[in-house]
């Protein structure tokens, strides 16, 4: 198995701050949170080798992951290469590298000359939008940009998606289902966040201007009690799209902020996994994101946050491998949880700090 440590020294070279605020936080790299103890067990390593031999298998034969009634879906076959490159699989390296190779060939072949990443089957096509143009640019940033065909290939669609992330972005500085600047809501906005920092780590110039407005967006729609609402137009607070948010400001370069604490301390009240407390709807979305805010923050969070959510996935994996998710299908609930599961081997460059 290949493990890219090459993927730290990326990071740590690239990945300065994105928004003018938080320049002089990025200008040196803050360290990773020290590795706990018990961080990794036999168990864990056992259901995670199980997960991705179970995922191996969904993959088609044009490249894609299914998404159930999405059909052939990017944003799913982003995330399942994702959970193979989380174990240090690469492009065509390692055992499961020739499946990230066809799901890149699969992402790129739904790139239009717009730069919108969507396949036919698309629902909200900047949901998908986003999660692609993320696997493209950890793909282009861990393969170094190398000079061939296939890596100009991936920088000419990385770049389109780009460009097309900023003119898409609306005035309250958010974006939202359509590549059009027209409304905005916190779900979609982390997308595309998540997409620029990716691309920004892997030397792709990104509108720092871009960046700025969304985190004043992402701050907006802060609610009292700490949580996030949906949209600025008003609306309750839900752990799912908490989680998103504070994972939108630290990807915007933001480590330090009273708007972060108070989303961990909500988090930590409504959504603590082993509680019973989180409710259910867009669970595998707000458990992706809650474990990247709290790896993020490190500390007492972290310690907190990552043992209870690994008791409660490897509880819930199925004989087979897989986890399910009713809504979507188990190649996606099963490489969202892979991706939670995986976060501490701090491989893909997009979860360093």
């Amino acid at each position: 198995m290949i493990r890219p440590t090459h993927a730290t020294i990326l990071a740590a070279t690239l990945a300065t701050g994105l928004t003018a605020g938080a320049r002089a936080q990025d200008a040196t790299p803050r360290p990773q949170p020290e590795p706990m103890v018990d961080e990794f067990t036999d168990e864990l390593d056992g259901a995670i080798a199980n997960g991705l031999a179970y995922l191996a298998t969904q993959q088609d034969e044009d490249g894609s992951f299914d998404g159930g009634r999405y059909g052939k879906n990017v944003a799913i076959t982003a995330l399942a290469c994702l959970a193979f490159m989380s174990d240090g699989h690469m492009p065509g390296r390692g055992e499961y590298g020739a499946i990230i190779d066809r799901g890149v060939d699969f992402v790129v072949a739904n790139a239009a000359e717009n730069g919108l990443i969507a396949s036919d089957s698309a629902n909200g096509p900047m949901y998908g939008h986003g999660f692609a143009t993320l696997f493209l640019g950890e793909v282009y940033g861990m393969t170094g940009g190398a000079s061939t065909a296939r890596s100009r290939k991936i920088h000419e669609a990385l770049v389109k998606a780009i460009r097309l992330i900023e003119r898409s972005q609306n005035e309250e500085g958010g974006w939202r289902y359509n590549p059009v600047p027209y409304d905005a809501d916190v779900s979609v906005t982390i997308c595309q966040v998540m997409a620029l920092r990716s691309a920004r780590n892997a030397g792709i110039e990104v509108s720092v201007e871009t960046i700025d407005n969304a985190v004043e967006y992402v701050k907006n729609c802060q609610n009292a009690d700490g949580g996030f609402k949906y949209q600025l137009e008003g609306g309750i607070s839900a752990w799912p799209r908490t989680a998103a948010g504070v994972a939108t400001l630290f990807y915007a370069g933001i480590y330090d902020d009273p708007s972060i604490d108070r989303g961990l301390e909500y988090l930590k009240r409504e959504a603590l996994p082993g509680t019973g407390r989180a409710t259910p709807a867009h669970r595998g979305y707000g458990n992706y994101y809650a474990v990247q805010a709290h790896f993020l923050a490190g500390g007492e969070a972290w310690a907190t946050w990552w043992p209870a959510i690994r008791r409660e996935l490897l509880d819930e994996q199925n004989d087979d491998g897989s986890w399910e998710d009713r809504s979507v299908g188990p190649s996606y609930g099963t490489a969202m949880s892979l991706l939670v599961l995986q976060i501490p081997k701090r491989y893909l460059p997009i979860f360093q700090k």
